[in-house]
């Protein structure tokens, strides 16, 4: 192991983007679903585990759990079952030098662990990140009509504020980053809210009216607050040519001098694109959180990009683990690890000094993040 290997397994990892664990052991199926972003198991009896996160996951994951180095996909859920989920939970987290959880607790929160109970399992210190979508949502289910809908939403999401360090916004799920960059105005926020309400029928509320998801980034922006956008690699409902960062560019113009900071999140395939924008514009950071596992023995690739152009102190780290703990520790450990061979290939290539680059993997797992989050003083 070279000297920036060690430097890099030593680094207390901030996890500027995660959420929360399953609560309960699960079937397969629900293993192999949580696994991959589809919405659909895997067709013709086929399994997640031959895939590029299932192989990463048969290859780090197995020792740790007293399995050889690319168990079978059959043996390594026999293990896993018989384990459960809370121990393996417990042995893989623990194993992930992560020192602080910034938890977006936007999604499936009742199946999922709380970020106090996060911080029980793992010992790492949690803070919350809010889904502005979600508060949107819950304040629909809790009664508003459309002439008080953006006054309710702001006194919610002031009240969520209060104990949170940021939000989030998936505007590229239900609609695209390709949106008008325009606030919207008192009366056409009053219009598509009366719109969207009596449209609501039985079941559940969903916030997708264009204008109405300008408003809430709109409202966030004026708390001068971190913002998260997720971009690009996503489930099914996102429509990926839409997802492209750079199709925000002028949002992110008008936002400059507002006090927030854009964390762009996930990016692929559009690293490169989010690369520029941080490199351009001071207030935008990213991450390559998430498809480092679902590309797996290829990660090289993607952590060669997320160093390709932005500054280094615009980096940061990021898991976007749900529920799976190997998702937690393969993200740390790809990190760690792909950073620390790019380094190490720089001072032998003499770009770089040693020192240098030892402080740019601190950065980069760590104080970007509390810099960013306002955690800590420039």
């Amino acid at each position: 192991m070279s000297y920036l290997h060690e430097v890099s397994a030593q680094v207390s990892l901030v996890d500027h983007h995660c959420h929360g664990l399953m609560r309960d052991d699960l079937t397969r199926p629900e293993f192999e679903l949580l696994a991959s972003e589809s919405d659909w198991p895997e067709p013709h009896n086929h399994t997640i585990f031959d895939s590029p996160v299932g192989t990463i996951i048969r290859a780090e994951c197995a020792p740790l759990l007293g399995l050889p180095r690319h168990s079978s996909a059959d043996d390594y859920w026999s293990r896993r079952a018989e384990l459960g989920q809370a121990e393996v939970s417990r042995i893989l987290m623990t194993q992930t030098g992560i020192g602080r959880l910034m938890i977006d607790t936007g999604f499936r929160s009742p199946t999922i662990l709380s970020p106090d109970q996060m911080t029980e399992l793992t010992g790492a210190a949690n803070d919350e990140i809010v889904r502005i979508e979600q508060v949107a949502e819950q304040v629909v289910i809790d009664g508003t009509t459309a002439a008080t809908f953006a006054d309710d939403f702001r006194t919610a999401l002031a009240v969520r504020a209060e104990r949170a360090i940021g939000f989030k916004t998936i505007i590229a799920y239900r609609y695209g980053l390709d949106f008008d960059p325009d606030r919207p105005s008192d009366a056409e926020v009053v219009a598509a809210a009366g719109e969207w309400l009596s449209n609501i029928g039985e079941g559940r509320v969903r916030i997708a009216h264009p204008v109405l998801l300008r408003h809430l980034l709109w409202t966030a922006v004026d708390f001068a607050m971190p913002i998260q956008f997720h971009v690009g690699y996503g489930d099914s409902d996102i429509t990926m040519p839409r997802c492209d960062p750079t199709q925000m560019t002028e949002f992110l113009r008008r936002t400059v001098d507002s006090g927030i900071e854009v964390m762009l999140l996930h990016c692929y395939p559009f690293i490169r694109e989010a690369g520029f924008l941080a490199q351009v514009y001071p207030h935008v950071w990213l991450d390559n959180g998430a498809a480092l596992n679902y590309t797996g023995p290829s990660y090289m690739s993607l952590m060669r990009q997320l160093v390709e152009m932005a500054p280094f102190s615009k980096v940061m780290f990021s898991s976007d683990a749900f529920g799976l703990p190997e998702l937690y520790y393969n993200g740390s450990l790809l990190w760690r690890r792909g950073l620390a061979t790019i380094f190490t290939e720089w001072v032998d290539n003499d770009y770089v000094s040693q020192d240098d680059a030892a402080r740019y993997l601190d950065m980069m797992g760590r104080t970007n993040a509390l810099r960013a989050y306002r955690l800590m003083e420039d």
